[in-house]
């Protein structure tokens, strides 16, 4: 059995000492020893290859870290409800492929099944935020995509992460998925062709990782264990730890009467700041405790959101840890740019092509998130984007005419000028000399 031995660490944390000698089994309360155990003795007889396919997993705080705990930790919660809300917020357009580009398909169902219901029991932005926090807290998302007889898709149905099970169907002539689907009322297989496997980082052909399993346990565990003991903390009136100090000898009954009743009359919330302290026969009160600022509670949490920030690959400041400068660019168009390439986009990569190669069986279609759509709450933002896609004197040719941009805004178009993209006069043409128009002229004869 591997042991954390707390007070063996170069500078050991008395916030993690004090919490692990108030939790019985992982901590010796002779004093004897101070060391948090293995978190994965706290479920007795449990085999931990079965604790890690369920995703639970050990931290060095002696917390026992799933999905499910983790996201009581307010950090995680918000990392994910970032990434899920980023990815709900983001509509999906259908494409077409052709000679003069690429044109947008209006009248496809897909678009409703995508941006507004996939299927009767949800929303497509609850069905989206569903995919989300199973990638990242559990390392792989699904959903069953429902056909009609004539292989048309009909519904797609979110499917919890433990209800889905994967084996590999290999053979000498092919190398797919089978996956096993309980949905509380029956069990049944579905083809690859028909499910929807959106994986998290470091895919090895049947499973995502966690970012919980993999990056945030540690971190996720030491903030779980953080936030009881600051509640047990303040629980007991944010005083510090008193000793009685009598210069008298006193036997146990009186000791332990004397403990109870200043427990009963200073102890709590409730009793906080309420009465006086008062002392007699010689008693001394003494505080021998460390704040919570004393013994860097504060300092440390602040480096648990931090460590939960870098795990996700969410900007602190967007979670609400201001306190440190951020290297991710200044201002609201910069950090927002900074957290869709760095952050979103390997998400949204990996959906979009799980999408298109079990939706299309050619290249002429496909299915693409509309990334600017983040730009709406930012008008200084959009404003300059339009601005530069108009072109005019002075910036260019544009790529986008006045009816594109009104449409983008869901106005109706205005045609005529406003239809056409700008293209600048040529510079050459307009500065060169005028012809002249002798030039053609016979030169007349010599006078005789």
């Amino acid at each position: 059995m591997t042991t954390f031995n707390l007070e063996a660490r170069r500078q050991p944390s008395r916030v993690l000492s004090e919490w692990a000698a108030g939790r019985p089994g992982f901590a010796d309360r002779a004093g004897v020893r101070n060391d948090v155990t293995d978190s994965r003795d706290v479920i007795k007889g449990s085999d931990p290859r079965l604790l890690d396919l369920f995703g639970i997993g050990p931290s060095a705080a002696g917390m026992t870290v799933t999905a499910d705990s983790a996201m009581r930790v307010s950090a995680v919660f918000a990392c994910v409800r970032i990434i899920c809300g980023a990815l709900a917020s983001l509509p999906i357009h259908l494409y077409r492929r052709g000679p003069a580009g690429r044109e947008r398909v209006e009248d496809s169902s897909l678009w409703y099944l995508l941006n507004e219901q996939p299927t009767p029991r949800y929303m497509a932005a609850s069905h989206w935020e569903a995919v989300g926090t199973a990638t990242q807290l559990r390392g792989d998302g699904f959903t069953f995509i429902g056909r009609s007889r004539s292989g048309a898709i009909r519904e797609l149905v979110p499917l919890p992460w433990g209800g889905v099970r994967r084996e590999r169907d290999q053979t000498e002539t092919s190398d797919r998925i089978k996956y096993y689907v309980q949905d509380g009322l029956r069990t049944f297989g579905v083809d690859q062709d028909d499910m929807l496997h959106f994986p998290g980082f470091g895919f090895d052909g049947l499973h995502g990782m966690s970012v919980i399993q993999y990056a945030a346990r540690n971190a996720a565990g030491t903030a779980m264990a953080m936030d009881e003991y600051s509640g047990r903390f303040f629980a007991q009136g944010a005083h510090p730890s008193i000793v009685l100090e009598s210069p008298n000898k006193m036997n146990p009954d009186l000791i332990q009467t004397l403990q109870s009743t200043f427990a009963e009359k200073y102890s709590g919330m409730h009793n906080a700041h309420r009465l006086p302290l008062v002392l007699t026969e010689g008693i001394k009160a003494n505080s021998i405790s460390l704040t919570a600022e004393d013994a860097q509670l504060l300092d440390a949490r602040k480096f648990q959101v931090v460590d939960i920030a870098r795990a996700f690959g969410v900007p602190p400041h967007l979670i609400g840890e201001t306190s440190a400068s951020t290297s991710w660019g200044s201002g609201i168009e910069a950090m927002g740019r900074a957290f869709v390439m760095f952050t979103l986009q390997p998400h949204l990569t990996r959906i979009e092509q799980e999408l298109n190669r079990k939706f299309f069986r050619t290249a002429g279609l496909y299915l693409e998130f509309n990334r600017d759509a983040l730009l709406e709450g930012d008008s200084e933002a959009q404003a300059k984007l339009f601005r530069a896609a108009l072109g005019g004197p002075g910036a260019g040719p544009g790529w986008m005419s006045v009816d594109d941009v009104r449409k983008v805004k869901n106005l109706p178009p205005e045609g005529g000028r406003c239809a056409s993209v700008y293209f600048p006069p040529d510079k050459a043409a307009a500065t060169s000399d005028p012809k002249d128009p002798n030039e053609n002229q016979q030169t007349p004869p010599a006078a005789a």
